[in-house]
């Protein structure tokens, strides 16, 4: 894709001023008030919450890379609760795109695959 092509892409990242919180299997995955909110054309927004407010003891890293050719590349995490895996629900870029530098060091989650993703209340 051309320099162009990303430049017409519209992402926008901003901080959520509500808490968010994500449970699965009865336990806290990640809880905090510092998420950021990406929004990126007409795809639902997606909430990105700092490694630092996520409990990685209940995370194990997959094989699963994707790319995005506006973001970058894109690895996994499965959560281990309730002996039923989660698989490849959370994922972070850990390497982004310059354009969305802001997400380094977050991590997103499928929030229909999860038992719990609250923003606010």
């Amino acid at each position: 894709m051309s320099k162009a092509g990303k430049e017409a892409h519209h992402i926008t990242i901003e901080a959520e001023p509500a808490a968010v919180r994500v449970t699965h299997g009865g336990e806290t995955i990640a809880d905090t008030t510092n998420a950021l909110v990406l929004r990126e054309g007409s795809i639902p927004p997606v909430y990105y919450i700092p490694r630092s407010d996520v409990n990685l003891t209940l995370l194990t890293a997959t094989d699963r890379l994707t790319h995005c050719p506006f973001k970058g590349d894109a690895s996994y995490w499965t959560i281990n609760v309730s002996g039923e895996p989660a698989e490849n629900v959370i994922w972070s870029y850990e390497d982004p795109f310059d354009q969305v530098a802001p997400i380094k060091g977050h991590m997103a989650f499928y929030t229909d695959r999860v038992d719990e993703f609250i923003v606010g209340g």
